[in-house]
């Protein structure tokens, strides 16, 4: 068993404080304020980091389905965006939006599409965020002639 960390420190009143957020491999360190989540403020953000830690999983998760399924991966690009919205007197993540592009030689789209939705459903990241609305595009990248 695995446990990884990370730590937030913040300082002051909700909108005009201000935190760091860092991993505790010392890899990553950023700031965060109100407006760097809820407005176009300098900084990083929760969600950004939920967003990096998904397109992650969801790409190794996917490159491990491929890899046992006989493919030899070359790359795969994901991209995430991660939607938090009001709801109720609160906020809330609503929707996470995977786009990934795969250059797997010798797979056709409909499988890599399969073994994509099988990925989208199995990384530990989609399933601990299983109360998000977790939307999934998927397409092969077309290979240099």
């Amino acid at each position: 068993m695995f446990t990884r960390k990370a730590e937030a420190v913040w300082e002051g009143g909700v909108k005009n404080g201000k935190g760091v957020m860092k991993l505790g491999s010392g890899a990553f360190e950023g700031k965060y304020s109100f407006g760097s989540r809820f407005d176009q403020a300098p900084g990083t953000n929760p969600e950004e980091l939920i967003g990096a830690a998904h397109a992650g999983c969801f790409s190794m998760a996917l490159a491990l389905i491929l890899d046992t399924s006989g493919y030899k991966v070359e790359n795969i690009h994901t991209r995430a965006r991660v939607s938090i919205d009001k709801v109720g007197d609160g906020y809330k993540i609503t929707t996470i939006e995977l786009d990934t592009e795969g250059l797997v030689p010798g797979i056709d789209e409909q499988t890599f599409l399969e073994k994509a939705n099988m990925a989208k459903k199995g990384c530990p990241v989609s399933m601990a965020l299983t109360g998000v609305d977790i939307r999934l595009t998927a397409k092969l990248a077309k290979m240099a002639a």
